[in-house]
Order: structure tokens, then sequence, then C-alpha cells
């Protein structure tokens, strides 16, 4: 795969920068959805990916109603959970799934720092790469049409709600204090943009908003959700400290595995119970 989060587009730097370059800053780049990236500096790097959870809604909503027209059509759990999962790499022309690829082979080369980074920019995928995309594929796949199999509402909230828990994730490796392993890309851009309160702030906000949506559910629901959210973003947190460690910093393929990762969690925790 050649496209990467490693190769952004140019943008002129500039002192401050809005809410709507924030927007655009996070669609642009995290989605191929229509978004002229008007500005490329770490203000709008700062307020994009501070609503990236907002990205997130968008494609948890967009891959949840196939998958729910298909239940209701008729169709089975698991083809209905199939057809969910493909569309946020649909949406993304697959750069988190190639992200967490590259970041595996990074993580099982056993060589320095350097070394695996130099593998992670390679366009080939290896054996590690391969096998943690079957098994992500697998196990969403399986969780989310566990979840599908109680229903198309539940189905569709927990598609949403794994999506916004893996950008959340995103904002939260973006807090400040967490270093770039490369001094170009997009790790370079986001790296330490977002002020731990914000961070602290969106996380707190997104974990209440499940549980509010899931309350019409019952009050146990409420609190999977809200759990689910906690499972996604400590499973995330887990793998951003070993990359931190392991490469010296974050790099676009460590945020492409970190919202897989969590997304997969999310998922897994919902389809418990």
């Amino acid at each position: 795969m050649t496209d990467s989060f490693d190769d952004p587009p140019p943008a002129p730097p500039s002192e401050r920068a809005s809410f709507p370059d924030g927007l655009r800053f996070a669609f642009g780049t995290l989605t191929v959805l229509p978004a002229r990236i008007t500005r490329w500096d770490r203000p709008a790097a700062r307020s994009g990916m501070a609503c990236a959870p907002l990205v997130g809604l968008v494609v948890g909503l967009l891959a949840a109603v196939p998958g729910s027209l298909l239940l209701l059509l008729g169709g089975g759990p698991l083809l209905a959970a199939a057809v969910t999962v493909a569309v946020p790499a649909a949406l993304t022309r697959g750069l988190h799934l190639d992200g967490l690829a590259d970041t595996a082979d990074g993580l099982g080369s056993a060589k320095p720092a350097e070394d695996a980074l130099r593998i992670m920019k390679q366009s080939d995928i290896g054996p590690f790469g391969v096998i943690s995309l079957l098994i992500v594929f697998l196990v969403q796949v399986a969780a989310l049409a566990d979840v599908y199999a109680d229903g198309w509402a539940r189905g569709a909230l927990a598609a949403v709600l794994a999506a916004v828990t893996a950008r959340l994730a995103m904002t939260l490796a973006s807090r400040e204090g967490v270093p770039a392993a490369r001094p170009e890309g997009l790790g370079a851009a986001v790296a330490g943009v977002v002020p731990h309160g914000a961070a602290t702030a969106v996380a707190a906000a997104v974990t209440a908003a499940a549980a509010l949506a899931a309350l019409p559910q019952g009050l146990p629901a409420a609190l999977q959700h809200a759990a689910a959210v906690g499972a996604g973003l400590l499973a995330a947190d887990l793998l951003l400290r070993r990359c931190v460690r392991r490469f010296g910093g974050v790099t676009g393929d460590v945020f492409g595995a970190l919202s897989e990762v969590a997304a997969t969690t999310a998922l897994v925790t919902l389809s418990l119970g």
C-alpha cells in the first residue's frame, strides 16, 4: 500500500485556527469525504484532532445505515456486520488498516527504532501485518454480528460507538507530552497539539454521550456502552505507550493502529453479556 498517513498535503502556517478549519483538517485527513483542507499547521491540527470524534460519528452513522437496512430486509447478522465493518475501511481508503499493518510489522521486527520506522514506511506488508489485519477483521465482524443478533438498533449504536471511540483514541494520542517519531508526516503535525484538559473533556463528553445514547435500552446497557469506550481507550493507550517506547514517538501509522485497536476492543466489550 502506497498511501499513508505520513504523506499529508502541505498548507501554509498561521497563528490561530477556526473551528471550521479544524473540521476541514479532521475530515480531510481522516476520511475521503469531500473536505478541502485549507490549513495544515499546528493550530489547525489542535482543533482538528480535538474534534476527531465528530468524524467518527459521521463515519459510524454511514456504516450503520447499510448494515441496519440489510438486517431489516431479512439479511443475517453476519452479513450486516461484514458490510458495516467494510464501510469505514472504504471511507478512509484503508489508511487506518494500513497503519495497523505497518505498525504490527514495525513492532514485530525486533529491530532498532530507526530500522523499524523504515520497515513501516515500505509499501509492502509483512507477516505480522497480514496476521493483524486478519485478526482485527474477524474479531470486529464476529463481535458486531453478536450485537446485530440483538436487533438492528443495538447493532447500529455499536457501529457508531466503535467509530467514535476509534477517533477519540486519536484525540488522546495527540495530547501534550506525546512525541513524534519522525520530523515529518501526520505524526509530527499532530503530536502533542491537544492540551491535557481538552483531551480529558472530550473523552468525558464522549463517554457520557455513549451512556445516554444507550440509556433507552436500560441502565445496564448504558453502563456497558460507557465501559466499551473506556475499554477501547485503555487498549489504545497501552498500544500507544508501547509504540512510544519502541519507536520514540508516534507516526501516522501508529494513529491508524490505535483507531483499529480501540474500535475492536469497544465492539468486543459490547458483544459480551
